[in-house]
């Protein structure tokens, strides 16, 4: 038998080993040390969800240690995966004191069982009490008092929560998190970031004080309403706010083919803009339609007190009820829709949102007071209501764009409460501009980790195709294809070049074809933290000056990017083509490339143009631009949608300076077409490619035709103001009809009704193949009955996707065991889905931020508003909608005094003003002059556009 011998450590050994701790940063490095601290902090989620203690904990200002319990990070695990990843990230950062103490594993020490009637809840609130309990009495035993020297000065655990009753049972060992935070020093930027809580040790505002008569019914209880969708007594849906007048709002909902409109705050009750809420639809006899005016809460509202508000009892309620009747008494000539009110709440879209002090709700503007206000943030976004919060950082935050969080909004309260997160910079700053676009669209731009960074390939730059040889792993099954004309065509500047062409005669007189995609699935490997980190970005957001990459810069602009003149790996798709572009077969192989050229769009289309050019690589761009002028033709005849959007250049001073100098629209030529209907034909064979050999888990990409009624008021406006039809049968009975949509002395007319066509639609989606039925997989605005994305994987996750199910449907490498799970694809497309929609608003807003700068220089340089044409776009009882094509932007041009509104016919009259003058009629579609000049809100320091009517009318004089 062997002898086992067990030995005793001496107990002064003892006493600092247990005092060790190991901790791994996020870089891999482990480090090793003592607890010497004075107070060790013990978090608590209690009844206050720890999502309301995250900005302090995440500030560098809050740096005392802290232990986080296994049953804290199970709870929040459960509540909020996005949560628990910040709280997860927070315990490997090495500028952070904190350490995970796994209490559910000590069974003797901190362990519990469920007790009989105790809800999950509360035994874990009892497990945390229990933890701080015996973890002060451990490190009271691991001091022990040494005769003839002075006591030790023992540290104390203090258990943070705001959870009354666990305080309560915890004695002396639990504190009010806020009550911790004052006492310690310089806490005033501390206490902002904590949340608005309603606990008894806050000091409510004399809104959300008690005995305050309620302004919103309250919401029913969560049974009630699951039961009512159910029943389809109820409806369930995402709020929509109205960006031109805040007092409506709309709710889709599966059952009804119009969206539920929602007529007033008391309707809306308390719903901010993505909530997914519950509403009752009202009787048929009290639907209405939506009201024609434009009603501003920056305007209407700017008299509140931020402390006062909601504390005017009756007075208050009856002033909106009139308000909102007045709004609702409005001759309302457009077809009805359903109305209705919101019940309940599903789920909070609440954020942190990007937003300006008002200056005008300080009570004290004295920039060295230390007071406590309460005042407003007003949100960039016209679709979000004002924020109440309070601050002892008014004074200092005027003029600075910050960063706030809702935490409440109570019956009693006519705005939302939170609570300020950080100051971004100046207002107008370009720094603090992209930090809050990128914030505002919720676009991650951090830098890639160690982790990630690791991923790549250890020769860095220097990497390169190694020569062909049967045994390297990179030419493994890989077609030798560098002996092809291949060339690139992208727009100016491109780093990330993730496709090429190639085109050449084959021996029995038809055309190979080819497009050569980048191989990133070769270098981002299934579930590594490289891997991981591009399905959460999901995408490369583009912005004017700068672009946020999905992938290590290494990979998407030097090793996958298709350069000229250098090897590189690639996934080819092959075509077999007649003459006529008739497709005899396609073929799909791993390969290597070797480009030969990297065009611009001018650059390509001049030298197809070139009657002098005779060379290879010139004849190949003639051969593919031919092939695809057939391709388009045919897509068109099957029905393809030929839609447009507003897109404008902008001209930078330089590529250090970003400053805008010019705006000009963007030119298309045959070219662009050229890439776009080869890349359009590699998506669709891939797509049958991978539906064939994985029906359940393919990554497609749909776009469902949009519901007729979506066209109504266009076709209704087309009708009265141009007697056009729009035929929305199918998309190719709209594609005909928007070919007729012609006026000859206006050859944008026809452009801009595409515009508007395209905002009548849905938009486009990715979708996991098992998971909708068959008959709705096409692709509404390309008719064709299935579609992917498989060309740009540099940019976007899906792309990756799809080459990883290509690779395995050609038997090149197995599949990974998660693209078998259809839970898995659709909780990954969930993801992509959003991050694309929001990278494509950032996109825009970027635009529009510098179309902006743009004009305020003209301004400033010329001395006068920047004059242009512009369209009549939609038509209120107090202003018109107009767009700009030449800059791609819209505006409001607001009238003062009483004009003529005919919502049948689309018109407002603007009577005389001079006598002897006659009335000026404007329509919608007519053409109008605009001054456009960008002012600075007086209280929120925030630059916006401003447009005024020059001709037919001047609008200043109205």
């Amino acid at each position: 038998m062997v002898e086992i011998t067990i030995r005793k450590r001496p107990r002064s050994e003892a006493v600092v080993t247990q005092r060790k701790f190991f901790k791994k940063t996020a870089r891999g490095k482990v480090i090793k040390g003592i607890q010497l601290f004075d107070y060790i902090v013990q978090i608590d989620p209690g009844s206050i969800s720890l999502t309301r203690k995250m900005d302090l904990v995440e500030s560098n200002l809050f740096t005392p240690p802290m232990i986080l319990l296994q049953t804290v990070i199970e709870e929040v695990r459960h509540r909020s995966l996005p949560l628990y990843n910040r709280l997860n990230a927070l315990t490997k950062m090495e500028d952070k004191r904190i350490w995970v103490f796994y209490n559910e594993y000590r069974s003797r020490e901190t362990a519990i069982i469920r007790e009989e009637g105790e809800t999950p809840n509360d035994r874990n609130d009892r497990g945390i009490r229990k933890a701080a309990a015996w973890y002060n009495e451990h490190i009271r035993l691991t001091w022990p008092i040494i005769r003839g020297q002075a006591p030790p000065k023992i540290p104390t655990v203090v258990l943070m929560t705001e959870d009354v009753d666990n305080r309560r049972k915890g004695e002396k060992a639990g504190i009010p998190l806020r009550k911790y935070v004052e006492g310690m020093k310089e806490p005033n930027q501390l206490l902002d970031l904590l949340a608005a809580d309603g606990s008894n040790d806050i000091e409510p505002t004399k809104a959300g004080a008690a005995g305050r008569q309620s302004l919103y019914p309250d919401y029913l209880p969560t049974p009630t309403l699951l039961a009512g969708v159910k029943a389809g007594e109820l409806h369930q849906g995402h709020f929509a706010a109205n960006q031109y007048n805040y007092l409506e709002g709309s709710v889709s909902v599966p059952a009804l083919t119009k969206p539920v409109l929602l007529i007033g705050r008391e309707n809306m009750n308390r719903a901010v803009n993505g909530d997914i809420v519950v509403v009752e639809v009202f009787s048929e006899s009290e639907w209405k339609a939506s009201a024609d005016e434009v009603i501003d809460q920056d305007s209407t509202l700017k008299n509140d007190d931020a402390e006062n508000s909601g504390d005017e009892g009756n007075d208050e309620k009856d002033h909106f009820s009139r308000r909102e009747n007045q709004v609702g008494d409005v001759k309302r000539t457009s077809e009805k829709q359903p109305t209705g009110r919101i019940v309940g709440i599903i789920k909070r879209n609440w954020r942190a949102y990007v937003c300006h002090i008002d200056s005008t709700s300080l009570t004290s503007s004295n920039a060295t007071s230390l007071s406590q206000q309460t005042v407003f943030a007003t949100p960039v976004s016209r679709l979000l209501p004002r924020i109440r919060l309070r601050t002892r950082q008014a004074p200092t935050l005027i003029g600075q764009k910050i960063l706030v969080t809702i935490d409440r909004w109570d019956v009693t309260s006519r705005y939302p409460e939170g609570h300020f997160v950080r100051a971004l910079g100046k207002v107008e700053s370009k720094e603090a501009e992209q930090e809050s676009l990128l914030l505002e669209f919720e676009v991650p731009y951090r830098p890639f980790g160690k982790a990630i960074l690791d991923c790549l390939p250890v020769e860095g730059d220097q990497w390169v195709v190694p020569p062909k040889s049967d045994i390297s792993t990179e030419w493994r099954d890989r077609e030798d294809l560098r002996d092809l004309v291949i060339c690139s065509i992208d727009p100016p500047g491109c780093q990330d070049i993730d496709d090429a062409l190639h085109a050449r005669h084959l021996p029995n007189g038809n055309i190979e074809a080819g497009v050569h995609i980048a191989d990133v699935s070769h270098f981002v490997h299934p579930d590594n933290p490289m891997d991981s980190e591009a399905a959460s970005r999901g995408t490369t957001v583009y912005l004017v000056d700068k672009r946020i990459d999905m992938l290590p810069s290494l990979l998407g602009t030097n090793l996958c990017s298709l350069r000229p003149y250098v090897e590189r790996l690639a996934f080819s798709c092959i075509w077999e083509m007649t003459p006529d572009a008739e497709i005899v077969n396609v073929r799909f192989t791993k390969s290597v490339i070797a480009s030969k050229a990297a065009f611009t769009y001018e650059e390509a289309q001049l030298r197809k143009d070139d009657p002098n050019l005779r060379d290879e690589l010139t004849e190949g761009i003639r051969l593919l631009n031919k092939l695809a002028q057939k391709l388009k033709a045919g897509r068109m005849a099957a029905g393809a949608l030929n839609l447009a959007s507003p897109e404008v250049k902008i001209h930078l001073d330089s590529s250090e300076s970003s400053d805008p100098i010019d705006v000009e629209q963007k030119e298309m030529r045959e070219t662009n077409s050229l890439v776009e209907e080869f890349m359009l034909l590699a998506n669709i064979s891939v797509a049958k490619k991978i539906q064939e050999t994985f029906p359940q888990t393919a990554v497609l990409r749909r776009h469902l035709p949009p519901p007729r009624t979506n066209f109504e008021k266009l076709q209704d406006i087309l009708t009265k103001r141009k007697g056009m039809t729009l035929d929305v049968s199918s998309s190719g009975a709209l594609a005909a009809s928007l070919d007729k949509c012609i006026d000859p002395k206006e050859p944008a007319f026809n452009t801009l009704v595409r515009i508007m066509a395209t905002r009548c639609m849905l938009s486009a989606e990715y979708f996991c193949s098992g998971s909708v039925g068959r008959e709705t997989f096409g692709h509404y605005g390309l008719a064709s009955p299935i579609y992917t994305h498989f060309t740009s994987p540099i940019r976007r996750y899906a792309d990756v996707l799809a080459h990883r199910q290509l690779a395995a449907a050609i038997g090149y490498a197995p599949l990974h065991a998660s693209l078998h799970s259809k839970s898995h694809v659709e909780r990954v497309l969930d993801v992509v889905n959003r991050r694309h929609r929001m990278a494509q608003m950032a996109g825009r807003a970027s635009v529009e931020f510098y179309v902006g700068l743009a004009l305020k220089n003209r301004n400033e340089k010329e001395k006068a508003q920047v004059r242009e044409e512009a369209f009549v776009i939609r038509v209120f009882r107090n202003g018109l909608g107009v767009f700009v094509s030449k800059l791609g932007i819209e505006g409001l041009v607001l009238f003062k005094r009483e004009i003529r509104f005919d919502a049948d016919n689309y018109t407002i009259t603007v009577p005389s003003s001079i006598p002897g003058t006659s009335e000026v009629t404007i329509s919608v579609f007519d053409k109008v002059t605009v001054n456009i000049e960008v002012e600075k809100d007086k209280n929120t320091q925030r630059g916006k556009v401003k447009m005024t009517l020059v001709e037919p009318v001047d609008s200043l004089s109205i």
